[in-house]
């Protein structure tokens, strides 16, 4: 092979690479935001189309937006963006609550100093994220948030697993977010810094309640904004 049809090689594969990585961070943002609807198809055709470039790459992101748990692809092959199980959540809000406070209290009792510098700066993100009502930062630094804390508590199993729980929520938060339209009360904000306060004054009890007391917010709020009652037309005279 020569000189210029290796470097020919090379630039397609940047090219490639490049057009899985915009279209996967779109299609993240797109499916984390809601505006595609869990359960709906994915049309590889029409993204082709749309992005402008060949099925190869939006398969390649396809694939990672799969591992990522976002899209499924069915029994016949076709793909569609991963339903969220409403039956499912109080035993998910159950699990996650109970992570919240292992995972924090853990971190409390065996972080360290260079930790505690990570879990400030996912924080400040967090922060910038919530200023400039950047929802989907908003959703993936929360989750980068409490995923670090949960390394620092040094048990990988509650880790892992919470990573897990953290995952399938992404979508969650979303709802989260919509009932604040998109404007999370300081208040909220403040509970991160007070979780990050108790774990580097390693005091197990603060984080604890804290911890709790954060979870407990959060599922009262999705709760209660997926069970609002927003009909328009129920009272129209016929």
């Amino acid at each position: 092979m020569g000189k210029a049809t290796t470097k020919q090689t090379e630039s397609a594969k940047r090219k490639r690479g490049s057009g899985v990585a915009t279209a996967y961070d779109i299609l993240k943002r797109e499916i984390l935001e809601l505006r595609l609807a869990p359960g709906s198809p994915i049309d590889e055709m029409k993204l082709s189309e749309r992005f402008g470039m060949s099925r190869t790459p939006i398969r390649e992101a396809l694939v990672k937006l799969a591992s990522d748990g976002l899209v499924v692809t069915l029994t016949n092959r076709s793909t569609i963006v991963a339903p969220i199980d409403f039956l499912d959540l109080p035993q998910f809000f159950d699990a996650l609550t109970l992570m919240y406070r292992v995972t924090t209290r853990l971190a409390a009792a065996n972080r360290t100093e260079a930790e505690i510098t990570l879990i400030r700066e996912l924080e400040k993100g967090y922060a910038d994220a919530v200023q400039a009502k950047d929802v989907a930062a908003m959703i993936e630094l929360n989750r980068d948030f409490h995923s670090m804390i949960a390394r620092a508590g040094k048990n990988h199993y509650y880790a892992d697993l919470f990573d897990r729980l953290l995952d399938e929520g992404r979508r969650l938060l979303r709802f989260y977010y919509s009932s604040f339209n998109d404007q999370l009360p300081r208040i909220y904000l403040d509970e991160h810094e007070e979780i990050v306060a108790s774990i580097a004054a390693g005091d197990v009890a603060a984080a604890d309640r804290i911890a709790r007391q954060h979870a407990d917010q959060i599922v009262r709020q999705i709760q209660a904004y997926i069970t609002a009652d927003r009909r328009m037309n129920a009272a129209i005279p016929l």
